[in-house]
């Protein structure tokens, strides 16, 4: 009876898990408690690691010094070449007005566990929702793409491979550019290409880099080395099988990719700046047209009240005439010679120059 009560409890418990997020703030608090187990059993391997270095001999110690010494000559030349290249790919998206999708910042996380399901390809990595990691975040090792977070919990998180077989990602042949879509078939060692035209320039041996139409992942990392093409005629699809170039099953140090933000604020910034001077350049000679188009229409106002207010005082002085003389004769002649005198001699004068 008690097991038949747990059974249905954990049949009840799954459903709410699967079809709510009730428990989803459970989960994240037990993912604390299982951080220590993960430190616990993974604690024998790093003692090991520790005593194997600590005992290593002075002749590997010599030869892995040498070897690293001649990666790190060989790895610096190939930088100055890149940066003559990046510093080429800016200019020349200067010129077309485009945003620079170069120097990502990256963060280091470990993986610390595997998902147990054998038909789910699911890896945590002891970086979390506290480290800044957001959902649908690229992952990477030393060699290409992983794949992405899925899962969030304060310290650690969950990150769905390539060949899980829920996984796409879009890709493009770096020899010719040609686009198509990268699945995963559940095998950790291959990768599918879906509906790729029986004519299409694909051949083995083509190196698969991430497109960035999804975006989702950065441009330009490598996904995959093209393994096999099956051309068949009676088919308008070829059959295209490719081995991802990221060790999924062996590497341990990972690189979480923060690109979203910095393009964003760069190509904000950009934009603004644009903007502005676009703004000042074109407002400049706007304004001045505008302001001297209201200093004219203000100053003949006054000028035009000024005269105005002259016949004015003339006119009342003519209306007084006219009416004195229609009631007595004897005072026009009085109140002519009064009036007269002022309006003649301006009159006079004005005629006589």
């Amino acid at each position: 009876m008690r097991l038949l009560v747990l059974v249905v409890l954990s049949v009840a418990l799954m459903v709410v898990d699967a079809r709510f997020t009730l428990l989803k703030p459970v989960r994240s608090q037990m993912s604390l408690v299982l951080m220590q187990s993960y430190w616990i059993t993974d604690l024998p391997q790093r003692l090991w690691q520790g005593v194997a270095s600590q005992f290593g001999s002075r002749t590997e110690l010599v030869a892995e010094n040498e070897k690293l010494k001649t990666e790190n000559l060989l790895l610096q030349g190939r930088m100055q070449k890149l940066a003559a290249l990046t510093e080429q790919n800016v200019r020349l998206r200067e010129l077309l007005n485009s945003s620079a999708l170069v120097n990502e910042k990256v963060e280091v996380a470990e993986l610390i566990g595997m998902d147990p399901n054998p038909f789910t390809h699911r890896i945590i990595i002891n970086k979390g929702e506290r480290d800044g990691v957001v959902l649908g975040q690229p992952v990477l090792d030393a060699r290409g793409l992983m794949g992405q977070v899925v899962e969030l919990m304060p310290y650690t998180s969950r990150v769905l491979l390539l060949t899980d077989t829920t996984h796409s990602i879009p890709v493009q042949v770096n020899r010719n550019g040609l686009r198509a879509i990268a699945s995963g078939t559940g095998n950790p060692e291959r990768l599918e290409l879906r509906h790729v035209a029986d004519t299409a320039d694909i051949k083995e041996g083509d190196l698969l880099v991430s497109s960035g139409l999804g975006q989702r992942f950065p441009a330009g990392y490598p996904v995959a080395t093209v393994k096999e093409v099956i051309h068949d005629s009676g088919q308008p699809f070829a059959i295209v099988r490719a081995v991802p170039t990221a060790a999924l099953n062996r590497s341990r140090y990972l690189l979480l990719v923060f690109s979203d933000g910095r393009t964003a604020e760069e190509r904000a910034n950009d934009a603004a700046q644009a903007q502005e001077a676009l703004d000042q350049h074109g407002g400049g000679p706007i304004i001045p047209a505008t302001v001297p188009k209201p200093i004219p229409a203000v100053v003949p106002a006054p000028a035009v009240a000024a005269p105005v207010a002259a016949p004015v005082v003339t006119t009342p002085a003519k209306p007084a005439a006219t009416t004195h003389p229609g009631k007595p004769v004897a005072k026009p002649p009085a109140v002519k010679p009064a009036a007269k005198p002022p309006v003649s001699a301006p009159a006079t004068t004005g005629g006589r120059e």
